[in-house]
């Protein structure tokens, strides 16, 4: 079976493994399809939460079984709070009661939790089994979905026991968009925003001609973005899988945002947790004289135009001690990643006392919008 003429593919090449990237209004419907062309084997199994099981779960599994898989599921409960050990260590149970051998394969179908929970299981089973991604979510489409990350928190942090594991495929349908609340789709333009300025001006630049929140977007207008995102993002992966170099970029604006999702308990979401990172640290660049001061301006301009916050009330001492338990420490220091302009970033690794610094410079300055803490908590869940 081929795919289709009108389907969109991002072609990603790891040196582990090479996969596309389906991005194409209705691909959904060829899931069943996709997942056998790209991973073979004689079983499914579909990981997904209570969110969005009831939506696609029917749907995908019949394209499986008429592609002729044997499908089994497992479903969890939506939210942050369930991308931990026990739900993890009970997907696995789960897929060795299903009969799956190291030949079959994981579906995700949902957004980053469950990407990155299913992920890490198929990465667990019998020390690697096939998974193909199915993000349903904006964030998921444009970034957890793609490179290979895979992860579930600790106490001690977000994302702190993982794997790196690349997908067999990730199929991507701009329409699913059409299901998710609009708070939701809110906190995903975070990350969007964030690619723009790590690595596209022109991208930058029509998301500040017109945010995608906007009403009436056309769903082709998100799929050419997601598949711009996509292709930012494949760049870099391609050129570092594992995160030991120019990959530490896509961390832009997160280990500020980690800090404040965390002290947040996770009530605000990622997206709009990095879209305040991302305007903290382009502040404080601003302030060093890294970046022009109008850069870090149009940075806020965007966030606020696409309805996040840009910036926090939370002191900057609770920021740098939650900072200190992240995974992107090293030593008795950080990497952070700095815009000198628009579609430019540079990698420093500072001091814990110099990133202190930048914090301070960075939060509770803002010149545009709003703090997190003035947003109502249900609407960025």
């Amino acid at each position: 079976m081929g795919s289709a003429s009108n389907d969109v593919i991002v072609r990603v090449d790891t040196t582990s493994r090479s996969y596309d990237v389906h991005v194409t209004p209705g691909v959904i419907t060829r899931v069943g399809e996709l997942v056998r062309e790209a991973a073979g084997g004689e079983n499914a199994f579909i990981v997904s939460d209570t969110n969005v099981a009831p939506l696609y779960m029917d749907q995908v599994r019949a394209t499986l079984e008429v592609s002729g898989y044997t499908t089994s599921q497992f479903v969890f409960e939506a939210g942050e709070a369930s991308k931990r050990a026990a739900t993890w260590a009970a997907c696995l149970e789960a897929i060795a009661a299903a009969g799956l051998t190291r030949d079959d394969v994981v579906v995700a179908l949902g957004g980053g939790v469950t990407g990155d929970l299913a992920g890490f299981a198929a990465a667990c089973y019998m020390r690697g089994c096939s998974v193909v991604q199915v993000p349903t979510s904006l964030l998921a489409m444009v970034d957890s979905s793609v490179g290979g990350k895979t992860a579930i928190d600790l106490e001690a942090g977000k994302n702190l026991a993982g794997a790196f594991w690349q997908p067999r495929a990730v199929i991507a349908d701009p329409n699913c968009l059409k299901t998710i609340p609009k708070d939701l789709f809110r906190d995903s333009c975070g990350e969007v925003i964030k690619h723009g300025v790590l690595a596209d001006p022109s991208l930058f630049d029509d998301l500040e001609s017109e945010p995608l929140t906007s009403e009436g977007v056309p769903t082709e207008r998100l799929a050419r973005v997601i598949a711009r995102n996509v292709e930012i993002k494949r760049d870099v992966v391609n050129a570092d899988e594992q995160e030991h170099g120019i990959r530490q970029t896509l961390n832009l604006g997160h280990t500020i945002g980690h800090a404040i999702e965390a002290a947040s308990n996770f009530a605000l979401g990622h997206g709009t947790c990095v879209a305040i990172g991302l305007c903290a640290i382009a502040r404080a660049a601003a302030a060093e004289g890294i970046c022009d001061p109008e850069v870090a301006t149009r940075i806020e301009r965007v966030v606020y135009a696409h309805g996040l916050p840009t910036d926090t009330r939370l002191p900057y001492d609770v920021i740098v001690n939650l900072a200190m338990s992240d995974k992107k420490r090293h030593g008795d220091g950080v990497n952070v990643i700095l815009p000198t302009r628009i579609g430019k970033v540079e990698i420093r690794r500072v001091s814990m006392a110099e990133f202190a610094r930048l914090v301070d410079e960075g939060c509770g300055t803002a010149r545009i919008g709003f703090a997190a803490e003035d947003q109502s908590q249900s609407s960025v869940n």
